[in-house]
């Protein structure tokens, strides 16, 4: 795969707490040079980093995209405030949104409940952006590590998969990068890729920092990579 291929399906990727406006700047500068998917950071964030693309864009047109997370990393919070943080967030110009699903419905393969929590996020913030792109985020290593065999644990990606599909969104996720349990695998994305069907993408993200795990990503089913690492995994080509 090219360079500019494989760039084109890479969410650059800053949520570290610590991260400043410096940083996203040069997170901003670094996309618009490679041509990356999006620039994916916190919802603080979020008004800056659509502002220079906006700029830039009246300059020189480019694909870039801004992305928030919402939710983020724990899923934890009620279905009614994470809507309403991703709905400022595509009030601020996010054009695609990551959400961290409830991982106790993932668990109990509860995939109406995970729906029904969805459903208030891709409302909301098709209001006010029709075609935002919506990914869930399932946070399969914790999945991994609850799941008492193999069996169920897919069951438990099929439900985020069936979940994602009937509450309209556009994305599964595998991870958030921050759970101890560790992010993306080639058996989670091989899972996700065979539940998700033609209806849904798959993205791949935690622990993606080279451009061989990247690959092996895309050839397990991945569309979408979302990493930190992203000039290194271009340039070691």
């Amino acid at each position: 795969m090219k360079p500019a291929e494989l760039a084109a399906r890479i969410d650059h990727t800053i949520l570290k707490p610590e991260a400043t406006p410096e940083d996203v700047d040069r997170l901003v500068r670094e996309a618009l040079e490679h041509n990356f998917a999006s620039v994916c950071v916190n919802g603080r964030f979020v008004e800056r980093v659509a502002s220079a693309l906006d700029q830039a864009r009246r300059a020189k047109p480019h694909p870039v995209l801004a992305c928030a997370v919402a939710g983020f990393p724990l899923g934890a919070m009620t279905p009614m405030a994470m809507a309403i943080e991703a709905t400022q967030a595509a009030k601020h110009g996010a054009r695609e949104i990551d959400v961290v699903a409830w991982i106790p419905h993932l668990v109990r393969t509860n995939a109406d409940a995970l729906r029904d929590d969805l459903l208030h996020t891709t409302r909301a913030v098709r209001a006010v952006a029709p075609s935002i792109v919506v990914k869930v985020i399932l946070e399969t290593g914790a999945l991994r590590a609850t799941a008492p065999d193999d069996a169920a644990f897919e069951a438990m990606i099929a439900t985020g998969c069936d979940a994602a599909r009937s509450s309209g969104c556009d994305f599964v996720k595998t991870s958030t990068g921050f759970h101890p349990a560790g992010g993306a695998t080639i058996e989670a994305v091989r899972l996700m890729r065979k539940h998700a069907d033609n209806t849904l993408k798959v993205k791949a993200s935690g622990g993606v920092r080279t451009r061989e795990d990247a690959l092996r990503m895309i050839d397990a089913g991945a569309d979408r990579i979302g990493a930190s690492s992203s000039v290194a995994i271009i340039n070691s080509h």
